[in-house]
C-alpha cells in the first residue's frame, strides 16, 4: 500500500541537512553562502526541494535565518540554500504590515503575476557588491505553509512583493547575477501609472 503524507510533503530533512541546522550553537545565525566560494556557489544554484511544515527541525532553520538576516546591514529576504539548505523555505520582511515584520513562508509557490511591472535596484546578502535594476511584477499571488501545516493564500504587492520575487528565484537556483545577463537588452515600455492631467 502506497501512503502519501498530507499535503504531499512527507519528506524531511536529511541527516546531512539536519546536523547542518543543527551545527554549533543553535541559537546562533548560520553562516551565509558565498558566490565567491566554488562549494557554496554550487548549493545556491541548485534546485530547492520542498518539506514537511512540521519537520521538529525545521522551527529551528527558521530561527537561525531570521538571526542570519538580522546581522546583516539592511538585508530584507533571505531564502534557505543561502544558508546552504536547498529546501523551500524563506523569510520575509513586510514593508506591507505595520512594524515591518519578518516572517517566515513555507514551500512558497507565486501562482500568478501582473503583468505591470516595477524597476528597482537589487542586491543580494551572497553576492559582494553587485547591485543593479531589475524589473519585477508590481503585484503576485502567492500560496505557502505554515508550521501548523495551515496553506495560506494571499495578494501582495509593492515592494515587498519585489523581495518575494527575489527569494522565490533562489529557491530555483535563479540568482540575480544570472539573471542580469539574460536580460540585458530586453526592452520594456514605461508606463506612467500616476501621470498627473496637464490641464
Amino acid at each position: 500500500m502506497l501512503l502519501i503524507g498530507f499535503n504531499g510533503f512527507s519528506q524531511k530533512f536529511t541527516k546531512d541537512e539536519k546536523a547542518l541546522i543543527l551545527a554549533g550553537d543553535t541559537k546562533t545565525a548560520l553562516p551565509i553562502y558565498q558566490t565567491k566560494n566554488e562549494h557554496q556557489h554550487k548549493i545556491l544554484l541548485a534546485q530547492s526541494q520542498e518539506i514537511s511544515p512540521k519537520d521538529k527541525t525545521l522551527p529551528v532553520l527558521i530561527e537561525r535565518m531570521r538571526l542570519a538576516l538580522a546581522a546583516t546591514e539592511g538585508g530584507v529576504g533571505i531564502a534557505a540554500p543561502q544558508v546552504g539548505v536547498n529546501r523551500r523555505v524563506v523569510l520575509v520582511q513586510r514593508f506591507d504590515k505595520t512594524d515591518y515584520p519578518v516572517e517566515y513562508f513555507i514551500n512558497p509557490k507565486i501562482l500568478w503575476r501582473s503583468e505591470l511591472l516595477n524597476k528597482g535596484l537589487e542586491g543580494d546578502l551572497s553576492i559582494d557588491k553587485f547591485r543593479e535594476p531589475f524589473y519585477r511584477s508590481y503585484s503576485i499571488r502567492l500560496e505557502y505553509y505554515d508550521l501548523q501545516n495551515k496553506k495560506h493564500d494571499e495578494m501582495v504587492e509593492g515592494f515587498t512583493a519585489v523581495i518575494f520575487q527575489h527569494e522565490i528565484d533562489h529557491l530555483s537556483g535563479i540568482l540575480i547575477s544570472d539573471k542580469f545577463k539574460k536580460e540585458k537588452g530586453l526592452q520594456y515600455k514605461e508606463v506612467k501609472v500616476y501621470q498627473k492631467n496637464k490641464n
